[in-house]
């Protein structure tokens, strides 16, 4: 008969309730996840599988873990349209390589500077704008340019119908409008090239399409192709307004359409907390209508609309097909990409999100250590160097990069970067007392830091960096990492010289005479005295002297005299070489 003791643990369980479970002194716990590298805290999460690890290091042969069923995945539906549909605005995204002026050609057709209010002059959240044109609306996504933000570009795409790919007319196609390209055309989207800059000197709209036509198979409709591409200057206005009509031509070649009377659904484009108004997130409503009292669930969380919002802020009282808004009344923050739908009820949403109880603890897990890190700390310690950090971000999108981003700092096998945290929001004193338990660096990306917060990491010695732009936080993180790595020994030969004499020996110097066999002699560096292939000792050159008089080289082929200082007492014989080196530590880079 089998008495063992059956514990059911979901995805992650956090220290304490594992402790409880176990009916083992917390400390006991945290001792044992100490001595395999991991620093806990009582509330810090673990998973199932190094719960486990932890379970078979403890001898416990009278407990058995067990995973608890996966709860299967709220499928996102299909919607069939009716024969009840209506024309809807086309959702476009905006893409292109950093600094081609995406933001500023949205500028430009907003008449708004978009742009002066991004850190770096660079994109870094999705925003969501409507513009009008002929009586029509169009939708517009401004997704990020720089390469650390692949994710919410890839994201972007998947919204859209058509997406403008703008290229620069003086720089032509770079690595992120290839990557845009094939974002596009993965999402099965519309491609309309905006060739932008035309207005510069060094434009070349002609090299943009052969390049486009040549290497990435887009050929422009005046070469008998059949994508559209206009020549616009975000700077000046000009053809800004053609380039929206030629986007409502190719939406119009699509009939895209959308049911209003069917309970509303759509994504999850932005989110983030706010002193005052909670969850704040943005939304783009795919099917139906939503407005203000309607309960929502999005992925694991859910919430009733208390205010409902346009992109610029103005209150609505519904919102249809292909609308951005902000709203708020989430009891907490949806994922990024997650799909929103409407439901009767709060005690509906509720039994919705328990169906993904566990992808709400992984979400919520802000500490959560992996099996991986796991194993590769009992079989590996010490092996390598560890750079904890912290990480907080302003909204899930932008959190979601800078975790992708530092995951692909390329480091080999001599430093690990372990997130040993992550949220959205500013930071908090939870943060910082974690830090301070485990010399641990905060990241803060758009997020602020309160006076009495920064006070605290000030006494406790907890490092908290604060960055607007991703690509400095990553510089950072890669010094950081630069640091830790131990400097390599570098040795660097100079030449050999065959012992034809010694004139004196005392303790600590040896004064001897030779000729230069390779390369050449030098004072002020080291020398490793070999007979045969035997070094009996390494020395210091102090001075060379050629015909009695001191040089400061004596190259192959000529005799020399050298004074030899030495740590030993030793014995160098007519014969012995004397090899001639420099040795210094060259601070080491990541790869």
């Amino acid at each position: 008969m089998d008495d063992k003791k059956v514990i059911i643990v979901a995805d992650s369980i956090t220290v304490g309730e594992l402790a409880e479970t176990l009916n083992l002194p917390v400390t006991t716990l945290i001792g044992e996840l100490f001595k395999n590298g991991i620093v806990a805290t009582i509330n810090q999460r673990i998973d199932f599988e190094t719960a486990t690890i932890i379970v078979e290091e403890l001898g416990l042969e009278d407990v058995e873990l067990r995973k608890k069923a996966a709860a299967e995945p709220v499928a996102r539906k299909v919607h069939v349209l009716s024969d009840k549909a209506v024309d809807r605005p086309p959702i476009v995204a905006v893409m292109g390589h950093v600094d081609h002026g995406k933001t500023s050609l949205l500028d430009a057709i907003l008449d708004q500077k978009v742009v002066d209010g991004e850190a770096g002059g660079i994109t870094q959240h999705i925003s969501a704008y409507q513009v009008e044109r002929k009586g029509r609306m169009i939708t517009l996504l401004d997704t990020p340019g720089h390469e650390a933000f692949a994710a919410l570009r890839q994201h972007g795409a998947t919204l859209t119908d058509v997406v403008v790919i703008v290229v620069a007319a003086d720089d032509g196609v770079k690595p992120q409008t290839i990557e845009a390209i094939r974002f596009a055309r993965s999402a099965n989207a519309k491609i309309v090239v905006a060739i932008n800059k035309i207005d510069k000197e060094a434009a070349n709209a002609q090299m943009v399409k052969t390049q486009l036509a040549t290497e990435h198979n887009l050929n422009p409709e005046e070469w008998g192709g059949e994508v559209v591409m206009v020549e616009v200057s975000a700077k000046t206005g000009e053809n800004v307004d053609k380039l929206l009509d030629m986007v409502l031509l190719v939406a119009d070649l699509e009939e895209l359409k959308a049911d209003i009377d069917t309970p509303a659904e759509g994504l999850v484009i932005e989110a983030h907390m706010e002193t005052g108004r909670g969850s704040v997130v943005g939304l783009l409503v795919e099917q139906g209508e939503l407005k203000p009292g309607h309960f929502l669930v999005a992925g694991t969380a859910f919430g009733k609309v208390r205010t409902l919002l346009d992109f610029k802020g103005a209150a609505l009282k519904s919102a249809g097909p292909s609308t951005p808004v902000t709203v708020t009344g989430f009891k907490e923050l949806p994922q990024f990409g997650d799909t929103f739908t409407i439901v009767k009820s709060e005690k509906e949403a509720r039994l919705l999100t328990e169906k993904t109880h566990q992808e709400r603890e992984r979400a919520a897990a802000s500490t959560n250590v992996t099996s991986a890190d796991m194993l590769k700390l009992i079989t590996q310690k010490h092996e390598s160097e560890d750079f904890n950090v912290i990480v907080k971000a302003d909204v899930q999108g932008s959190l979601t990069s800078v975790m992708d981003s530092l995951r692909l700092i390329d480091t080999g096998d001599q430093v690990a970067l372990r997130v040993i945290g992550s949220g959205v929001g500013n930071i908090s004193e939870n943060d910082i007392r974690l830090a301070g338990s485990s010399d641990t660096v905060i990241y803060g990306f758009n997020v602020e830091l309160a006076p009495a917060l920064k006070r605290l990491a000030m006494r406790d010695k907890v490092e908290v960096r604060m960055y607007k732009v991703i690509y400095e936080l990553l510089d950072d993180a890669r010094a950081s990492m630069e640091a830790l790595l131990a400097p390599e020994v570098v040795e660097t030969q100079i030449g050999t010289l065959t012992i034809k004499g010694v004139f004196r020996t005392l303790k600590d110097e040896i004064i001897a005479g030779g000729e230069v066999t390779s390369g050449k002699a030098v004072p002020n560096v080291l020398a490793r005295v070999k007979r045969k292939d035997e070094v009996l000792a390494e020395v210091e050159v102090t001075k060379v002297q050629r015909q009695q008089q001191e040089a400061k080289e004596v190259f192959e082929g000529e005799m020399c005299g050298l004074s030899l200082r030495t740590t030993k007492k030793l014995l160098v014989e007519e014969g012995d070489t004397i090899e001639f080196f420099t040795r210094e530590l060259v601070k080491r880079t990541l790869a």
